[in-house]
């Protein structure tokens, strides 16, 4: 067992040797592959003959149809389609802000692993902590202030003149020649002079991101590598957590959660696991703290 898994538990056989279809234009089979292979023996073929675009884009000009987790589960069985494999993994990410304050821009990644014999959709998730941004220009040096904050060029850049949905769109802005270049021709274009830039949050040119899917691997595959304790079906793990923590000082049930409720997807065994906390912290209570 290598770095990247040795945390995980002890990997079944059940996708050794085997082959599950990964959609991707945006180069996340370099991401996801190795932690598959290490972790289940199994192998991704890489399908890219269908623009995942289509499906929706950061840059606004496609909106996503569905919900995160049913984009990312359309990959997965296009890929398998596409491949005419029985096993798909299916990614999708999205850029908001974080869970705790709402002011930090925030990366939040889905997986889906599709198993059509086992009738199984195992999710990994993943966030943290995105590098993402816009800002409206009107010079070089804010542009380059822009560049800086964001982590260009390891991070690249999108132009659009004047607007966040002006239909002229240079994206995958890598270097300072072509930023410099794109900003002028951008400002051209612009009714008022004003150049709008945000981060390229494509998964291929926002490393930052790429690390977050990578986490999503990882929880993807601690998932596979669990089987159900009823039927030994891979993808045993969390299904929801349950409130209800007592207050430690009156005993009134509160909004914090007493157990993990694990659940097997094939058969629908369940175990609720209690949380460690006996007690919840009486400021939680709706009683001693209304």
């Amino acid at each position: 067992m290598n770095a990247l898994t040795s945390g995980l538990p002890t990997p079944p056989a059940v996708y050794a040797g085997c082959s599950a279809a990964l959609l991707t234009q945006h180069g996340k089979e370099a991401l996801l592959g190795p932690i598959l292979d290490e972790a289940l023996g199994c192998q991704l073929v890489h399908v890219d003959a269908y623009d995942t675009d289509l499906l929706g884009t950061f840059t606004r000009e496609v909106p996503r149809a569905g919900t995160q987790l049913e984009t990312a589960a359309k990959k997965a069985r296009l890929g398998m389609e596409l491949a005419g494999l029985r096993l798909g993994l299916g990614s999708e990410g999205s850029v908001g802000m974080d869970p705790a304050t709402g002011l930090i821009p925030w990366c939040y990644e889905v997986l889906v692993w599709i198993d059509a014999d086992r009738g199984l959709e195992v999710v990994g998730r993943a966030h943290a902590s995105a590098c993402a941004g816009s800002r409206r220009v009107t010079s070089w040096e804010e542009v380059q202030a822009f560049a800086a904050h964001h982590r260009f060029p390891s991070h690249a850049l999108v132009a659009r003149p004047s607007h966040a949905d002006h239909s002229s769109i240079y994206k995958g802005i890598q270097d300072p020649d072509s930023l410099r270049r794109i900003y002028e021709r951008a400002r051209a274009d612009a009714d008022d002079g004003v150049v709008f830039l945000e981060v390229d949050a494509r998964a291929h040119l926002n490393p930052t991101r790429q690390a977050v899917i990578r986490q999503a691997g990882l929880d993807l595959a601690a998932r596979l590598r669990t089987l159900c304790p009823a039927c030994q079906s891979p993808g045993f793990g969390l299904a929801r957590r349950v409130p209800g923590l007592p207050c430690g000082n009156c005993g009134t049930a509160t909004s914090e959660f007493k157990s993990a409720l694990m659940a097997c997807g094939a058969c629908g065994h369940e175990v609720e696991e209690r949380i460690v906390e006996a007690s919840a912290d009486p400021a939680h209570c709706p009683e001693c703290n209304p």
